[in-house]
């Protein structure tokens, strides 16, 4: 699970449930026409935007928001150093015996080929297309949640022009101008809810995760082009290093 995604939700929504409870009931912030208008006209106009097989595969990304386990660069890094120690001294077919040790689907791959004996060069221009097709997906799930996060105020907006012309037209009965009214306002409420505190932050995590996955699997690449090209493994984990931070670098050789 990822801590941050559910922290940051629970304090939102927590801060504003406070917030409404603090000046009344929570039953007055309820109103199932407004619902309808905000969600459904979400979900519709987002079904008009993107083909059912974007939407459907966008909630299927949309779970490394709540799901991803964060992968440690350096003990990546470390774990190449292992393979590059192992591959310089018994041979790049040694790494054969270590597949049982690697849980990356990307990085087992990436072993599987250098085993096989692809060169270099193919490894990473194989490789580098699979990243790409990955940010493409990643960017579609991203754009879906920013596009639900640009129509939610918008159906909140509709929502509030239709509760006011219903209180216009009805303005000599009083009994209808607190629905109408309520409709008008909890309408933006609801779409301002959904935009800010759910789709805009999921589209910005997203985004992180996307990077951050992109990140590991470069590292992969330039590792395993190393180790296929027989480079000397200390040169080897200097171009590791340059992908993280200065204080995160930690060399396996002793010194």
């Amino acid at each position: 699970m990822d801590l941050s995604t559910i922290i940051g939700m629970v304090v939102a929504f927590a801060l504003m449930l406070w917030a409404i409870m603090s000046g009344g009931s929570l039953s007055i912030f309820i109103d199932y026409p407004s619902m309808a208008i905000v969600f459904g006209g979400t979900i519709g106009t987002v079904f008009i935007h993107y083909p059912f097989a974007n939407v459907f595969g966008a909630i299927n990304v949309a779970k490394k928001t709540f799901l991803h386990k964060e992968s440690s660069t350096h003990e990546l890094i470390i774990q190449l150093m292992e393979f590059a120690n192992k591959a310089r001294k018994e041979g790049i077919l040694s790494l054969q015996g270590m597949m049982d040790k690697v849980n990356d689907d990307f990085l087992l791959k990436a072993m599987q080929m250098a085993v096989d004996g692809q060169e270099p060069e193919t490894l990473r221009r194989m490789l580098n297309t699979e990243i790409s097709y990955v940010q493409e997906r990643h960017n579609m799930g991203a754009a879906i949640f920013t596009a639900l996060a640009t129509y939610s105020p918008a159906m909140g907006m509709i929502g509030t022009l239709i509760g006011l012309v219903q209180m216009l037209q009805n303005m000599s009965d009083p009994n209808s101008i607190g629905p109408a009214m309520a409709v008008a306002l909890l309408t933006t409420f609801y779409g301002a809810v959904l935009a800010n505190v759910l789709f805009t932050p999921m589209a910005g995590k997203l985004k992180t995760r996307s990077a951050s996955e992109v990140l590991l699997k470069t590292l992969i690449i330039e590792g395993m082009q190393s180790i296929l090209s027989g480079e000397n493994p200390r040169i080897m984990e200097q171009k590791l290093h340059a992908f993280i931070a200065p204080k995160l670098r930690e060399s396996t050789f002793k010194k």
